[in-house]
């Protein structure tokens, strides 16, 4: 299963992609100053909003492309994809990162960095690895 040295390993071989804290501090890689990848603690809020479902464990926070993209990786695999009422109409999915393998990692991260990047940036990096 995945790692934090597994995400900041994809991340950072992302083009233009930077690691700096989130607002608490904690790891998050970005884009253009954009962030697409960080560590996410669930906090109170979240603790009591999923009760006894809630995860113990690393949780990765991955903005998606939109709300569809979100609500397909949840219902694909809610083993490993979910969303607390803090992410509620946002573009991003918790991700237990003991749950996932780093293939699909990988793809996660880099479907995160293509919502971010600048169009011209994405299209360059499409364009030198197709």
């Amino acid at each position: 299963m995945a790692t934090w040295d597994d995400v900041r390993r994809i991340a950072l071989a992302m083009p233009e992609t930077t690691e700096r804290g989130s607002h608490d501090d904690l790891p998050a890689w970005r884009v253009r100053d954009k962030m697409f990848v960080w560590e996410r603690p669930l906090r109170r809020g979240d603790l009591e909003a999923l009760g006894d479902a809630a995860p113990g464990g690393p949780i990765l926070g991955v903005r998606v492309p939109d709300l569809g993209a979100k609500e397909a990786l949840i219902a694909d695999d809610p083993a490993v994809y979910f969303t607390t009422p803090h992410f509620d109409g946002y573009p991003s999915v918790l991700v237990r990162l003991d749950r996932i393998d780093v293939d699909e990692l990988t793809e996660l991260v880099t479907e995160a960095w293509y919502a971010r990047a600048p169009k011209r940036l994405a299209t360059a990096h499409r364009a030198e690895n197709a």
